[in-house]
C-alpha cells in the first residue's frame, strides 16, 4: 500500500519538477536586485533572503515565504521563482531558512520562522517597506510552519503573534500532524508523537489574522484534501476569514510552479494578497 504522504509516489515527473523549480529559481536571481543570506539568528541556516521589486516604492508590501521539504529537507534559494508574483504587485519578497530535523526539532523550527519574520517586520524602514503591510505564504511542511505565525500550539504557554501580519497564504499544507511520526518519514524526520501532538494547526488556537487562503492542488493527495478542508472549517468556526482554493489540474509539486507566475490564477491570488 502507497503511502499518500511520500509525493514522490503520486507525481510520475517528480524529480524534473523539482529540477524545474531550482533551475526558474536560479535563472530569476540573474540580474535581481537581492540581499542574500541576512541573518535573523547565529545559526548558519537562520538566514533570510530578500529580493526588492523594479522602482522600489516607498512602503512597499513585504512578503515572506517559507519552503516546504517535510522539515528535512529543502533551501530557501531554491524557491525564489515565487519572488515573482511578490514584484508584480510592488512588494519586497523575502525567503526563510531554517534548520532541519532530525538534527533540529519541529519546536525549534517553529521559533525560528516567527523570529525571522519578526526580524523582517523589524527591519521593514531600513528595507523600504511598510511594517504594517506584511503577508507570509508556504509551501507543503512550510504551509505548517507559516499557520504557527498566527497560531498557539496545545502546548505553548504564551505566543502573541505579529499584529503587522495581514495575511497569510498556505499551499498544500499539512495540519494535523499525527500520522507523520508512522510515515515513510519516521527514518528521515524521527518525529515523534510528542511533537505532533505538540505542533497540530488543527488542535491549536488560531489568532486574528484579517486573511488566510487555505490552497491545495487538485491532484494533491487524499490527507491533503482532508487536512486542507478540516483546517479553513476550523478558521471559520473560530471566527476567521478563511478562504478554501483548489487549483485545478495541479499536483503537490507543480502548484509552486504555477505560484510563480503572476498570470495564473495562483500567481494572481498571491499578488493580490500582497497588494491588499
Amino acid at each position: 500500500m502507497k503511502d499518500l504522504y511520500r509525493n514522490r509516489d503520486f507525481i510520475p515527473n517528480f524529480d524534473e519538477l523539482i529540477a524545474e523549480t531550482a533551475a526558474r529559481s536560479r535563472a530569476f536571481a540573474v540580474g535581481a536586485n537581492a540581499r542574500v543570506d541576512v541573518p535573523y539568528g547565529t545559526g548558519a541556516r537562520e538566514r533570510v533572503d530578500i529580493i526588492f521589486p523594479p522602482g522600489l516604492a516607498k512602503g512597499a508590501p513585504l512578503h515572506a515565504f517559507i519552503h516546504g521539504g517535510y522539515w528535512r529537507a529543502g533551501n530557501k534559494h531554491e524557491h525564489w521563482l515565487v519572488a515573482a508574483p511578490v514584484l508584480a504587485a510592488g512588494g519586497i519578497a523575502a525567503f526563510i531558512g531554517y534548520d532541519l530535523m532530525p538534527d533540529t526539532r519541529l519546536g525549534t523550527i517553529v521559533s525560528q520562522v516567527r523570529a525571522a519574520l519578526a526580524h523582517l517586520v523589524a527591519m521593514a524602514p531600513e528595507l523600504g517597506a511598510d511594517p504594517s503591510r506584511v503577508t507570509a505564504s508556504g509551501h507543503s511542511a512550510g504551509a505548517h510552519l507559516a499557520s504557527y505565525l498566527a497560531a498557539i500550539g496545545p502546548e505553548e504557554n504564551e505566543y502573541t503573534g505579529l499584529s503587522a501580519l495581514r495575511g497569510l497564504l498556505l499551499i498544500s499544507g499539512i495540519y494535523d500532524l499525527a500520522e507523520i511520526p508512522g510515515s515513510f518519514l519516521k527514518h528521515e524526520a524521527k518525529m515523534t508523537e510528542a511533537e505532533a501532538a505538540a505542533w497540530t494547526p488543527v488542535t491549536s488556537r488560531q489568532l486574528d489574522v484579517p486573511r488566510r487562503i487555505v490552497m491545495l492542488a487538485e491532484h494533491d493527495t487524499a490527507p491533503y484534501h482532508k487536512q486542507a478542508q478540516q483546517f479553513s472549517a476550523l478558521l471559520q468556526t473560530q471566527g476567521q476569514d478563511a478562504q478554501l482554493r483548489i487549483e485545478a489540474g495541479l499536483n503537490h509539486l507543480s502548484i509552486e510552479l504555477a505560484l510563480a507566475d503572476p498570470n495564473s490564477p495562483a500567481g494572481l491570488c498571491l499578488s493580490e494578497l500582497v497588494a491588499s
